[in-house]
């Protein structure tokens, strides 16, 4: 069985309680956040570095209402938030819930749930569930199968890029459903303006087993080796910062459903995109990991370097429905547009000559690789574009520096080329 963290009642009566506003929230960082903060190390981290003695004076943390005033209640040590008492339309108000939720999601427990997110906007989320069921068919009909990046494939149902989809089989129904003010509320809170959108749906069936407990996009889709290549502060600032995690619950989601298993205060361990895959850290979560019920129409986000896995649906009834929503920020993109398939095919030739030549090592090979191709996995089409052994497709560098290696004439690489360069293009 689970244990769950019990959080303390709240120090102060709800009416006695200030709001807070994005000028005061500096200020209320809680204690475990500070220690966090001051254990943040520089340089590069490895693996054998993970101690889980540190990692349980983290995570054996609890929040309260004291420290969320705009909260309803603490559940399970997550914070739970009333749509219908957050004053949505008032700008001053919706401020001080996005300072509140910005410091909950980095400094507390990253993660909070929203309950009646979709009230008033049922019919247009029954709308895009029919248009699930609907996309899920037609997938099926056709064959192709989907893979799960924690999970066993091929057990549920998933569909990649269901908001193109989506917007394109239901239009009316996507534009109702989009419509709705928390997701902005809450993309806004972390990532500011101009956000974008990507959606992944999971329909869980009974009997479905749980995923493995991994942290998200963007360093959780790494190896160890891979990320050990980022230095700190990708890890403990910008990775986690760069994505918004969230869920829409389209039924009812009783515990035994197997809603989402979370670690409060996991995402303050800088060294956890190298920790979640090692035993100790994993049997930690198995016995420490808490989860809230989730009714149809709530709404709950969390900090991409939370630990956090699927459940286990024990039911015979309920097929699990959920819209996993990724909200990435406007930043961390290139100013210019550069066609990097016509880059690469254009200096192939001459790189080929050059690696052959004296003085010509690897790193010289590595070097022009990381300026002329495009060396990360993302964004792509996952459903042509599949993780082959690992969690990330290859590159357009990774497939160049093997045409080098095994000489690949120019012919055979443009081929290639293209083939990649078609999986990862919408459909």
């Amino acid at each position: 069985s689970l244990q769950l963290f019990r959080p303390k009642r709240c120090c102060a009566p709800v009416g006695t309680q200030q709001l807070r506003t994005p000028e005061t929230l500096s200020q209320m960082s809680s204690a475990g956040a500070m220690q966090a903060a001051k254990r943040r190390r520089t340089g590069w981290l490895r693996e054998e570095e993970c101690s889980l003695a540190e990692f349980k004076d983290i995570v054996e943390g609890s929040c309260s209402r004291c420290e969320y005033p705009l909260a309803s209640e603490v559940v399970s040590g997550v914070l739970v938030y009333d749509r219908q008492a957050l004053r949505l339309g008032d700008n001053q108000a919706e401020r001080a819930v996005m300072a509140e939720w910005a410091d909950a999601l980095s400094n507390g427990p990253g993660v909070l749930a929203i309950r009646g997110a979709f009230a008033g906007q049922m019919h247009e989320l029954d709308a895009v569930t029919d248009a699930f069921d609907a996309i899920i068919e037609d997938e099926k009909a056709t064959g192709t199968a989907k893979g799960d990046h924690f999970a066993k494939a091929g057990a549920n149902s998933r569909i990649w890029n269901a908001l193109e989809k989506v917007a394109v089989h239901s239009p009316g129904a996507f534009v109702g459903y989009y419509s709705n003010p928390v997701i902005a509320l809450a993309s806004r809170a972390w990532l500011g303006p101009n956000y974008q959108v990507t959606s992944q749906v999971n329909v869980v069936r009974p009997g479905g087993e749980a995923q493995a407990v991994h942290r998200d996009y963007h360093l959780g889709f790494t190896t160890n080796s891979v990320a050990e290549q980022y230095p700190a502060q990708v890890h403990a600032y910008l990775s986690p910062m760069l994505t918004l995690q969230g869920a829409v619950a389209h039924c009812d989601m009783p515990l035994e459903s197997g809603p989402t298993l979370f670690l409060p205060h996991s995402q303050k361990y800088d060294m956890g995109y190298l920790a979640w895959r090692r035993q100790e850290f994993k049997e930690y979560f198995a016995q420490h990991s808490v989860q809230v019920p989730l009714a149809k129409g709530d709404a709950i986000f969390f900090n991409p370097a939370l630990f956090h896995a699927a459940g286990n649906n024990t039911t015979t009834h309920v097929h699990r429905v959920a819209n996993l929503l990724q909200v990435s920020s406007a930043m961390g993109r290139a100013m210019e547009v550069v066609d990097r398939a016509r880059v690469c095919s254009a200096i192939y030739t001459a790189l080929l000559e050059r690696a052959k030549a004296p003085g010509f090592d690897a790193r010289c090979l590595r070097d022009v690789i990381a300026s002329a191709a495009e060396g990360y996995s993302f964004p792509t089409n996952l459903d042509l574009d599949q993780p082959i052994g690992g969690l990330a497709p290859e590159t357009q560098a990774e497939l160049l520096a093997r045409a080098v290696e095994e000489c690949w004439d120019e012919q055979e690489f443009r081929r290639q080329m293209g083939l990649h360069s078609a999986r990862r293009q919408s459909q």
